[in-house]
């Protein structure tokens, strides 16, 4: 069962491959999805697929790549999006 959720995450994110390394995990747990870089430093993410793969995806966000800083995250269930066929930057 596909399930989807939204998901923001706080800390040194951006410049240290964050998105790219996420982008990476994503495709190794079949995700598919998107990224925003928030004005605020953080990063948006919507993300679905099947909820093992989602789990160890969000699981990955949590940990993000070693040279990044998770300071939180947040996650919200979210509708599914037909759309979403693969991980877009």
């Amino acid at each position: 069962m596909i399930k989807a959720v939204t998901i923001k995450v706080n800390g040194r994110l951006q410049n240290v491959g964050y998105r790219h390394y996420a982008r990476l995990a994503a495709q190794d747990y079949g995700i598919a999805g998107k990224f925003l870089n928030l004005d605020d430093g953080s990063v948006y993410i919507e993300a679905q697929g099947e909820e093992q793969g989602l789990q160890d995806f969000i699981d990955y966000c949590k940990k993000g790549p070693a040279w990044a800083r998770i300071d939180s995250i947040d996650i919200q269930p979210a509708e599914v999006n037909e759309e979403l066929t693969r991980f877009d930057a």
